[in-house]
């Protein structure tokens, strides 16, 4: 009986640990589009939605879609937002999740 308490309470601070670290990554990614204006904000998050149905918390599960339209819409220029987000992520990249988002983003 003791283990099965045991299994719920980690099961349920896993799954409340992963709706933190979304929301971690979706500020993170709001916060580092907006630093570079809100036009860049507007256009990554209208992107997102079109070819994707997506929104922002969505690229914690799904983060090449965010590398994606880095890519396609500023080539290079595209790297000055993953660094901002590396950079606000990188204490926390010890979380699988997180750790994948910036592989993944980091790679293009």
């Amino acid at each position: 009986m003791t283990s099965l308490i045991a299994l719920k309470s980690e099961n349920y601070l896993g799954c409340h640990n992963d709706l933190v670290n979304n929301t971690l990554v979706s500020m993170s990614i709001e916060k580092s589009l907006l630093e570079i204006g809100k036009e860049t904000y507007d256009r990554v998050t209208h992107e997102l939605y079109t070819r994707y149905h997506s929104y922002l918390q969505d690229c914690y599960a799904h983060p090449e879609y965010l590398s994606e339209i880095l890519t396609q819409l500023y080539g290079n220029t595209g790297k000055v937002v993953i660094n901002s987000i590396t950079k606000q992520l990188e204490e926390f990249s010890d979380h699988d999740q997180i750790a994948r988002l910036l592989k993944v983003i980091q790679k293009k």
